[in-house]
């Protein structure tokens, strides 16, 4: 509607300049030696302004003339960006699709015009990778290197991505320890080198990681302390294996206090310093732990031991009978324990307890065992024929490989 009051007001003026030329036409008289000029003041403003129009479109031409070269430019560079853009899009399209070959081309094609050629690049790699064809992949991350004017994080994330999915993890480790030098604090790097670690079991590098990982929510509650266990039973397993007790202890006094508290780490710890002759400390071990939380496994280790006061480790499991008359674990512990005091008849005694509340292959076994040494040897062999048929359980180094077993299970199912 404003435009045609623009009009309206235009044709207004118009014809109140055309009344009033008429009205008075005026006069203009130029003169320029002899030479004398005569017309209407009317068609002298007439004249002049056609004369300011002329000039001024003269000079817009001329100026327009002067930058063509440059607006030529411009055209092109556009048209250029619009067809990289595109074959963005393609290529793109076509990573989502599963098309590698034909993304690869149109990422590449025109990633020199694009106005985030790195991103083409980058794309361009992975679909590379997708075709197993590395040397490719490399020729990429190069020109995504200096398409990145200096800040290559992101290239440098993508290629431990990439070498991680091609199972270079020693290439892979490297990149991925530069990136944290430099960005100690980023997740998805403190998540990558986590699992490099995992798969090379680093298990002490993932240890100093622990806190960044706890820091930064890397992982969920509940995986990061799987994760944790995992790494301390890695690493106790690896000090019991250099045979030296001084070593698993020392590992054991690294383990956070929580963590000391787990029944899986206590019996796969007290296990191994069982194996490891650490009989005295073992019992201290399960003693301090049997009194805070009852567990039917530590007691079974509990029953393994060899102190040098077997009378007194038999006195002790024997004042947690109180109110669990029935437990077939604790009874096999104290027939073992009865046992390497050479109370026969208590240990017997306790055995065949055990056997009646919940028959075992192990308690089979044991009590086969004290009946040999009894000179029962017909009743030993009728037990040893029952053992036979009972599953057999596992021992404390199998009870240690299931627990990591279960662990690793867990975080593959999430």
């Amino acid at each position: 509607m404003s435009w045609l009051w623009r009009a309206l007001a235009a044709l207004t003026i118009a014809v109140l300049i055309g009344l009033w030329a008429y009205q008075d036409n005026g006069y203009v008289l130029l003169g320029r030696g002899h030479t004398t000029v005569e017309m209407s003041l009317t068609l002298f403003i007439l004249l002049l302004l056609f004369t300011f129009i002329a000039f001024y479109v003269l000079l817009r031409m001329l100026l327009g003339s002067l930058q063509l070269p440059e607006q030529l430019r411009g055209w092109r560079r556009s048209r250029r960006a619009r067809r990289a853009a595109r074959a963005a899009r393609r290529g793109m399209l076509e990573m989502a699709q599963g098309n590698w070959s034909r993304a690869e081309r149109a990422l590449v094609r025109h990633a020199e015009h694009s106005d985030m050629p790195l991103l083409n690049y980058l794309a361009a790699a992975r679909a590379a990778q997708k075709q197993d064809a590395p040397e490719r992949r490399d020729q990429y991350l190069a020109q995504a290197h200096q398409a990145a004017r200096g800040d290559s994080f992101a290239v440098e994330l993508t290629q431990a991505e990439l070498q991680i999915a091609q199972g270079q993890n020693e290439q892979a480790l490297a990149t991925l320890v530069h990136l944290h030098s430099r960005r100690a604090d980023h997740p998805h790097v403190l998540y990558l080198l986590t699992g490099i670690y995992i798969s090379l079991q680093s298990w002490g590098d993932i240890k100093s990681l622990l806190p960044a990982l706890r820091k930064h929510r890397v992982y969920t509650r509940d995986a990061l302390a799987r994760l944790e266990k995992t790494v301390e039973l890695h690493l106790l397993r690896i000090a019991a294996a250099t045979a030296r007790s001084e070593a698993l202890v020392g590992a054991w006094e690294h383990v956070s206090r929580p963590l000391r508290q787990d029944v899986d780490l206590l019996s796969c710890y007290t296990a191994w310093l069982i194996e490891l002759g650490e009989h005295e400390r073992a019992e201290k071990v399960l003693r301090e732990a049997l009194r805070r939380q009852w567990h039917d496994r530590l007691v079974a280790l509990y029953g393994r031991l060899h102190t040098a006061q077997p009378q007194k480790t038999l006195a002790t499991a024997e004042g947690w009978l109180r109110g669990r008359e029935n437990n077939a674990t604790l009874l096999l512990a104290l027939g073992r324990l009865a046992r390497h005091c050479e109370l026969w008849g208590k240990a017997r005694a306790y055995l065949e307890a055990s056997l009646g509340v919940a028959p075992a292959a192990e308690t089979c076994r044991e009590l086969g065992e004290l009946l040999e040494q009894m000179e029962e040897t017909e009743l030993a062999a009728k037990y040893f024929r029952e053992g036979l048929l009972l599953q057999q359980e596992p021992d404390a180094a199998t009870c240690c490989e299931q627990v990591l077993q279960s662990l690793a299970n867990s975080k593959a199912s999430e």
